[in-house]
């Protein structure tokens, strides 16, 4: 009897010998004079990035002397789509005067009062009653919007029928308007620049909660975003071209510090060829998958004796692929007596009609062999088999829990000594001897 170990994407040499090494060892002391091979094929057939990943911008990056206004906007843009109000939040902070017992630390912005959800239109004690005007009054504007602008007529309307933005916009309103940020930070706008930073805010905060709420399904680029947002803070009473220098001062930084943009802009490069071997393997064998399975068929009809064949990820996808082929032929792979997924997708792309030699909702032809489909829920490059393929004696799913989580599970059935069990439970059921 032999064993061929068919490894899985993204694995080079020196990660497929120390995982060979310990399944061969598992497998010889449970199978005591069985071979134990392995079906290498990363180098020969895996991917590569043949140009040097020229085509991949910012692989090569140049010097910058100074951040990219167009990066630092993109980032307050996603830090504002995460948060919609985070910039109301800065300004009902920073305007706030110190409270009897409390220390000014210079920075214009203390800690948040003890009771952050108190009513905003209180007084706090750190301006004169009438002062605050300003702020409210640009909040009372917002709230008299209409909820739903014309289509044509009103250019507003028009621009948010055009974006898809027009069926959240009543939320997005109602939420801005109705949230203590929002309150708060029109209670401290106690001038007239408070007040048109107040509004630029405000208007920020009621686009990006449109946004937001529809995700990608938004046809919205960012001169019409910008322009929704210069129109919206126009009617409030204040300037819309640029947000305010307080609210920048503090958050401008901080998106590009905290948002993912900028870091998948500068690490594009090696997050690309880190990713290569995992997510080019499986493009690659997509499109130029027969060249692995007839390295596949060679190796196993190298010797005519009784194999069992055992694929993680995408060596079971390769190994389903290549048997059912031959058994649609009727040219059966000679030897190949039990299959044994690990860790497999190939059931998915059973699923999504992406398997080779399947069409969706068929069945397996005969002439396939056993085949034993090993997963763990938390790896979610796992999945079931038998409820793909109902009914087929011929299938069966065996669960193994290693108690990691993804991707570290991914990995982690070849140190589980339920997995030989079972293997050697399911040698003995087709009497492979």
């Amino acid at each position: 009897m032999r064993f061929l170990f068919v490894h899985g994407t993204g694995v080079r040499r020196e990660r497929h010998d120390t995982l060979f090494a310990l399944v061969r060892e598992r497998l010889t002391d449970r199978f005591h004079g069985a071979a134990v091979e392995s079906c290498y094929w990363g180098d020969r057939f895996g991917a590569t990035l043949g140009a040097g990943g020229r085509s991949v911008p910012g692989m090569r990056p140049t010097p910058q002397d100074a951040p990219d206004p167009v990066d630092a906007e993109t980032a307050e843009w996603a830090l504002l789509l995460a948060d919609p109000l985070c910039e109301l939040r800065v300004l009902a902070e920073v305007g706030r005067q110190p409270g009897p017992g409390e220390r000014d630390d210079g920075h214009g912005a203390d800690a948040a009062p003890a009771h952050a959800g108190e009513d905003a239109d209180h007084d706090d004690g750190f301006a004169m009653p009438g002062v605050q005007a300003a702020g409210p009054r640009v909040l009372a504007l917002l709230e008299a919007l209409p909820p739903a602008p014309p289509r044509t007529g009103d250019e507003l309307g028009a621009l948010l029928h055009g974006t898809g933005l027009v069926a959240g916009f009543a939320a997005a309103l109602d939420s801005t308007a109705d949230s203590a940020e929002a309150a708060r930070a029109a209670a401290r706008a106690t001038d007239e620049p408070q007040a048109r930073e107040l509004a630029t805010a405000l208007a920020r905060a009621v686009t990006a909660t449109a946004l937001a709420a529809v995700t990608d399904e938004a046809d919205c680029t960012a001169t019409e975003r910008d322009r929704l947002v210069e129109l919206l803070t126009t009617r409030l009473g204040g300037d819309g071209r640029v947000p305010g220098a307080r609210v920048a001062a503090v958050l401008g930084r901080l998106a590009l510090r905290v948002t993912t943009q900028p870091l998948l802009d500068a690490r594009r490069g090696s997050l690309t060829v880190g990713a290569t071997p995992v997510l080019g393997d499986i493009l690659r064998y997509q499109s130029r998958g027969h060249e692995l399975r007839d390295f596949l068929h060679t190796r196993i009809t190298a010797d005519p004796g009784p194999t069992v064949l055992i694929g993680h990820s995408l060596g079971g996808i390769a190994l389903v692929d290549l048997l059912t082929l031959a058994a649609a032929r009727g040219e059966a792979v000679p030897g190949a007596e039990l299959l044994v997924t690990v860790g497999s997708q190939a059931p998915f792309l059973h699923e999504l009609g992406a398997l080779a030699a399947l069409e969706p909702g068929a069945k397996l032809p005969y002439g396939f062999p056993r085949w034993l489909n090993v997963y763990d829920r938390h790896d979610v490059l796992s999945y079931l088999a038998e409820p793909v393929f109902p009914g087929d004696a011929r299938v069966t799913d065996h669960e193994i829990r290693s108690r990691q989580p993804f991707p570290a599970c991914h990995s982690a059935y070849w140190k589980q000594d339920s997995l030989y069990e079972r293997i050697e439970q399911a040698v003995t059921e087709a009497e492979i001897g």
